[in-house]
């Protein structure tokens, strides 16, 4: 893979506005399309939604702007592996790639309510097609994890 640091560091960005606002937790996603950034999006579960996850609000961003659902021949970069709520929206999105750094496990074990599903078993059990490159920039991303584990404020759900 080219190196597409860039667009992992624009959902890292934004995931750590959540290091501040305690809109949700330390998640952040962007779209990519053709070489260029779509859409960003961050965690804004604790705004009372529990479907806002970062992928999900990029998702609803890079639809609105492109004015389609059918989003083939993007990428979404997500600083933590789908769950598979966010998975299955990837899915339905038409997406062709996920790309993220830290794993399901590595958020369980901070005490986020997570299924234990990983998106390689989505994608495998679902013959969904959808190209998983796991464990980019995973030290960045874990770095933001590390930060969150430091905040008092911090909630998890």
């Amino acid at each position: 893979m080219k190196d597409n640091s860039g667009f992992m560091r624009a959902a890292l960005r934004e995931a750590q506005k959540n290091l501040v606002v305690f809109d949700g937790g330390p998640f952040g996603a962007c779209i990519v399309k053709g070489g260029r950034l779509i859409s960003v999006g961050r965690n804004t579960v604790l705004k009372n939604d529990a479907t806002c996850h970062a992928e999900i609000n990029a998702i609803r961003a890079a639809s609105k702007k492109l004015k389609t659902y059918n989003l083939s021949g993007c990428v979404t970069y997500s600083t933590t592996e789908p769950c598979p709520m966010c998975f299955s929206a990837i899915h339905w999105a038409r997406i062709d790639t996920v790309v993220f750094g830290t794993t399901i496990a590595d958020v369980g074990k901070r005490g986020f309510n997570e299924l234990k599903i990983s998106a390689g078993s989505m994608n495998r059990l679902g013959k969904a097609g959808i190209k998983i490159i796991p464990g980019f920039l995973r030290d960045e991303c874990l770095c933001l994890l590390k930060e969150w584990d430091s905040l008092p404020e911090k909630q998890l759900y």
